[in-house]
């Protein structure tokens, strides 16, 4: 089984208009103002899915600032797992700063929705804000056994759309205050299972921790597939295509050219996110 655990999809209402929301998203419209940068539906996500063999797919939105407009594409994607409920995999998205947000994450479990993500702090950074913003959502996912699934980058490299100034010291910060919940660092977690080699703390406080690979053919060489695995271990490692920013195939193809083997394949490319999404603690 493939399972994509990183996909975004929008209503047809964003999709058709998104310039209305430049002026009061400006996360958004760093991401989303180049007409290159693909907003899709869930329709065009199963279409994309079924081309490229991929069974199930987690999807979420954006972390917009106005509750209106997170909520109304939480519903969108409720609506979606509903029709599709053999398919697709709802997390809730919103603004942790918003004063919204704990109600829209009760709201949204409630409502059967198997996490939350992916949450981003696209212009602070995962700063002593931010991680005070987390806490009641992250108490609220605990308590409930949800996932949850934070945006993160590599802190040095290139600059693009939707790079943050998070710090490595952050993502760390981020895991130390929250060691009861199981988290997915987005787009291998800016690098930092590489300190799992340090002979303290940190492998340690990985223990709960779980790296999507979003993104990762525009960021890292094939390579890191097979240090992920001797570093991260092999069942920490969530196949995630961040579709539509990229296809699967370019994914699969790469995770191949690492040389690794088919039952490492089979856990990254599914079995580790069908086992986590059963049974999350």
């Amino acid at each position: 089984m493939i399972i994509d655990f990183h996909t975004h999809v929008f209503p047809p209402t964003i999709c058709e208009n998104r310039e209305h929301y430049f002026g009061s998203e400006p996360a958004f419209a760093l991401l989303y103002k180049s007409p290159k940068s693909k907003l899709i539906r869930a329709e065009t996500l199963l279409e994309a899915m079924d081309s490229n063999g991929v069974e199930k797919s987690v999807i979420f939105g954006f972390p917009w600032n106005k509750a209106e407009t997170f909520k109304k594409h939480n519903d969108y994607i409720a609506d979606a797992v509903q029709r599709h409920a053999d398919r697709l995999i709802g997390f809730c998205c919103f603004n942790p700063g918003s004063p919204e947000a704990v109600f829209e994450t009760e709201r949204c479990l409630a409502g059967g929705f198997a996490g939350v993500g992916e949450l981003a702090f696209y212009q602070s950074g995962i700063d002593p804000t931010a991680l005070a913003a987390l806490a009641p959502i992250m108490e609220i996912c605990r308590t409930r056994n949800r996932l949850v699934l934070i945006h993160t980058n590599e802190p040095v490299g290139h600059d693009y759309p939707g790079k943050t100034p998070n710090t490595l010291a952050q993502i760390q910060n981020l895991v130390k205050q929250f060691p009861n919940n199981q988290i997915v660092l987005a787009h291998w977690g800016g690098g930092i299972f590489f300190f799992s080699l340090l002979k303290k703390e940190v492998k340690d406080r990985l223990k709960n921790i779980y790296f999507d690979t979003a993104a990762s053919p525009f960021l890292y060489d094939p390579a890191i597939y097979r240090l992920g695995v001797e570093l991260a271990g092999v069942d920490k490692i969530l196949f995630g295509s961040d579709y539509p920013l990229l296809n699967p195939a370019r994914y699969f193809s790469e995770m191949e050219q690492a040389g690794l083997s088919q039952a490492e394949l089979d856990r990254i490319w599914g079995l580790n996110a069908q086992t986590l999404l059963e049974d999350p603690f």
